[in-house]
C-alpha cells in the first residue's frame, strides 16, 4: 500500500508537458520548448573553473552541516551589497538547491494543521512542501489587472491563529511579475517574532529589467528567505541553494540537514563563492539577453491575441490570458506540443486561479522563440480549438 502522505501530492504538469516532449523528441519530432524554466545559457566559465579547481585541490569531503563558512559569508556579503541588509552567516543554511532547505523550514515551522498562506496561481510545488509535512496551504487569489500581485488586505482576511507564514515569490513563477515596495511592507507589518512569518522565494532576483526587486529583510527580521543559482547564475544542474533564517531556528534546521542530507556538495559549495564573487559579468550579459527576448516574446502573443494586461519585467515567464481558446488549460497545452510541436505549460499547474492561462519560458534563444511563436500561429490559424465553455 502507498503511503498516504502522498495522497494530497500532485504531479508537477509541466515536467508531464516536457517528459512527453522528450518521448516525441525521441520519434524524431522536432520540439520547441517554451515549458520549463531552465536557463539555455551555459554555466560561467568562472564557475566552471572553480569546479575544477576545487576537485583538483581534493574538496571531495564533507563540509560543516550548514555549508561552508566561506560561502555563507559571501551570501551575507552579497545581501548587504544588494540590499543593505545585515544577515550573519550563523543565520544561513546551504543546501542542494532550494527545495532541500525549503523542505527542511517547513518541516521545522509547521506542526499538523498549521497554514501557509500562498498566492494563487502560484510555483507548482509550494503547496506539496507544506501538505508533506501535514501543513495546510491557504490561497488568495491574485489577477491580472494587478499584475498578479496580492492585495495585502487579501492576505489579512485570511490570516488565523493557524496562520504560521505567508508565502511571497518576487519575481514569480509563473507570472513574471514583481511585487511592489508598498504591498512587499504591508506584507511584512503583518509578520511577528512568533509569527505569522514572511517567506521569501527570491530565486529571480538580479533577473529584473524593469523597476526593482527588494528583499523581505528590507522590511522585517521576522522572515525567511529562499534564494540559490540555478536561475541567476544558469546552475541548475549543479544544485546549490540556501536559506536565510531567523537564528532562533537555525538548530532546528540544521539537525534536519545532518539527518537527512548531511551537507551540500563539497565542489559545488566553492563554485557558488565564484558564482558570487565572479559571475557578475556574464549575468549582465545573460540579463540583456533575455530582457530582448522578453519584450519580443510579449510583443508576439499579443499579435496572436493572447492576454498581456500588464507585461512580466522580472524572471524569464509570460503568464498570458488563453482563455479565449480554452476554458481547459492542460487539454490546451497537450493539443498544442502535439499539433504545433511547441511546449508549454498549461496555467492550471499553477493553481485553480491559473486556469486559462499558459505560461511561456523565454529562457530559450531569439530563434527558438521566433520559431515557436511562427507555430502556435500556424496552430492558431488552423482552428484547432478546444473552444471556451458555453462558445458555439
Amino acid at each position: 500500500m502507498i503511503s498516504r502522505r502522498l495522497d494530497g501530492i500532485s504531479s508537477f504538469i509541466v515536467m508531464d508537458v516536457l517528459e512527453r516532449a522528450n518521448e516525441m523528441e525521441r520519434a524524431g519530432t522536432h520540439i520547441i520548448h517554451l515549458e520549463v524554466g531552465e536557463p539555455d545559457f551555459d554555466t560561467p566559465r568562472c564557475v566552471n573553473d572553480a569546479c575544477c579547481r576545487a576537485l583538483k585541490n581534493g574538496h571531495t569531503h564533507y563540509t560543516h552541516s550548514l555549508g561552508l563558512v566561506e560561502l555563507r559569508e559571501a551570501i551575507c556579503e552579497y545581501y548587504g551589497n544588494t540590499y543593505n541588509v545585515s544577515v550573519d552567516p550563523g543565520q544561513v543554511v546551504v543546501g542542494s538547491g532550494t527545495s532541500p532547505v525549503m523542505f527542511a523550514l517547513f518541516a521545522a515551522l509547521l506542526n499538523p494543521g498549521d497554514q501557509v498562506i500562498i498566492s494563487d496561481p502560484h510555483y507548482a510545488c509550494y503547496p506539496n512542501f507544506i501538505k508533506f509535512v501535514d501543513g495546510e496551504p491557504v490561497t488568495v487569489p491574485v489577477f491580472e489587472e494587478d499584475g498578479f500581485q496580492y492585495r495585502p488586505e487579501a492576505i489579512q482576511d485570511k490570516i488565523t491563529e493557524k496562520t504560521r507564514g505567508i508565502f511571497i515569490n518576487s519575481p514569480s513563477n509563473p507570472t513574471g511579475n514583481l511585487l511592489s515596495a508598498e504591498r512587499t511592507a504591508a506584507i511584512a507589518a503583518m509578520a511577528g517574532p512568533e509569527g505569522p512569518f514572511v517567506i521569501s522565494d527570491e530565486i529571480y532576483h538580479g533577473l529584473v529589467y524593469e523597476g526593482t526587486e527588494h528583499s523581505i529583510l528590507e522590511y522585517t527580521d521576522n522572515a525567511f528567505v529562499l534564494n540559490g543559482f540555478s536561475k541567476l547564475h544558469a546552475m541548475t544542474g549543479l544544485r546549490l541553494g540556501y536559506l536565510i533564517a531567523p537564528p532562533s531556528f537555525i538548530r532546528p534546521i540544521q539537525k534536519i540537514q545532518q539527518n537527512f542530507f548531511i551537507s551540500a556538495n563539497a565542489v559545488i559549495q566553492k563554485a557558488g563563492i565564484a558564482a558570487l564573487k565572479e559571475a557578475g559579468p556574464d549575468i549582465a550579459r545573460m540579463k540583456e539577453t533575455y530582457n530582448k527576448r522578453r519584450l519580443f516574446m510579449i510583443d508576439r502573443l499579443k499579435s496572436l491575441g493572447f492576454g498581456i494586461t500588464v507585461p512580466p519585467t522580472g524572471a524569464f515567464y509570460v503568464f498570458a490570458n488563453a482563455r479565449h481558446l480554452s476554458s481547459d488549460s492542460y487539454r490546451l497545452a497537450f493539443d498544442i506540443l502535439e499539433k504545433a510541436h511547441v511546449g508549454v505549460a498549461p496555467g492550471i499547474d499553477f493553481g485553480r486561479h491559473g486556469e486559462g492561462y499558459l505560461r511561456f519560458s523565454y529562457a530559450s534563444s531569439l530563434e527558438n522563440i521566433a520559431e515557436g511563436m511562427n507555430r502556435l500561429e500556424t496552430y492558431l490559424n488552423s482552428g484547432p480549438l478546444l473552444k471556451p465553455e458555453g462558445a458555439q
